[in-house]
């Protein structure tokens, strides 16, 4: 992993205490994790539904992208 990976990689970690709390207030999150786009590290942000029509969701949290995925209510198997 070079450098700027690393670096990305370390943003991306400390974006997910925040991207936690932002999001929880807006959605009913059911996981956040770490994804990577390109070259670069974002947080993958998982729903169990449609946010309200009312909201907006962030695309960035500390400054790094942020991709949303619906994927409904987890269930142990």
């Amino acid at each position: 992993m070079g450098i700027m990976a690393a670096n990305s990689l370390q943003r991306a970690r400390a974006a997910k205490a925040k991207a936690a709390e932002t999001f929880g207030k807006l959605a009913s999150v059911v996981g956040i994790g770490i994804t990577k786009v390109d070259d670069d590290y974002a947080l993958k942000v998982n729903l169990d539904s449609e946010p309200p029509a009312d909201v907006t969701l962030p695309t960035e949290v500390s400054g790094v992208p942020v991709k949303v995925e619906i994927v409904g209510q987890i269930k142990k198997r």
